[in-house]
């Protein structure tokens, strides 16, 4: 699959499930991105923060993620008594630069080229490192998210299979199509826009089927 880097993806939770502070909360990342960053659009009137950007290894950044509504925890199922919609009402979108198979800074390799595929993987590991089945002890989360974050490889190199649908949401208010998939943990979406970039969100306790998406006119404002 051409994608961004697995090694990437998102950052992992803090001690005591919060996001580390220093992979959220900073827009200089985002500034230095040379693509437009895409978060819900004007119909969200909802709390917007940034969480973090991913960076190709001569420090080149590839993809980032904008929160919208509450700010998620790393929560087991059970413990939260499996009830989604009391809290927790969240959805991310993924900004990924649309790049061919390119060469290194330094020009002796290639970096892998970027995809919608990249926005599903990106979105679908995203939603993972939020949520681990209710009857699961905390120290088997890590064998389990590794297992987890392979299928969602697996399921993002292959859009038109079954597990996907078709979902057509506006972008910059045109009418756009978008790979859908839900599962217990939450819903994961992908596609990709006319300003060079691919798009990919992720959330529970949000309804997709009503969202919309727009250029961030503003990054510097969400942090």
């Amino acid at each position: 699959m051409e994608t961004t880097s697995r090694a990437v993806a998102q950052t992992p939770a803090a001690e005591g499930g919060q996001p580390a502070p220093s992979a959220r909360r900073t827009v200089d990342g985002y500034l230095r991105a040379p693509f437009p960053w895409y978060g819900l659009d004007e119909a969200f009137t909802g709390p917007r923060w940034l969480m973090q950007v991913g960076t190709t290894a001569d420090g080149a950044v590839e993809h980032g993620s904008i929160g919208h509504g509450d700010e998620p925890t790393v929560r087991n199922e059970h413990a939260a008594g499996g009830d989604q919609d009391a809290k927790e009402k969240f959805a991310v979108v993924v900004t990924v630069a649309a790049n061919p198979s390119r060469r290194t800074a330094d020009g002796t390799g290639l970096l892998e080229a970027t995809s919608v595929s990249s926005a599903a993987w990106l979105a679908g590991v995203g939603l993972l490192y939020f949520t681990w089945p209710g009857q699961m002890d905390h120290a088997l989360r890590d064998d389990w998210l590794e297992q987890q974050t392979e299928t969602a490889w697996v399921l993002a190199d292959d859009l038109d299979g079954d597990d996907w649908s078709t979902l057509s949401l506006p972008v910059d208010g045109v009418p756009t199509a978008f790979h859908y998939r839900e599962s217990e943990f939450g819903w994961v979406l992908a596609g990709s826009t006319s300003a060079g970039v691919h798009v990919g969100a992720y959330g529970r306790g949000m309804s997709a089927y009503g969202l919309g998406f727009a250029v961030v006119k503003d990054i510097a404002a969400y942090a």
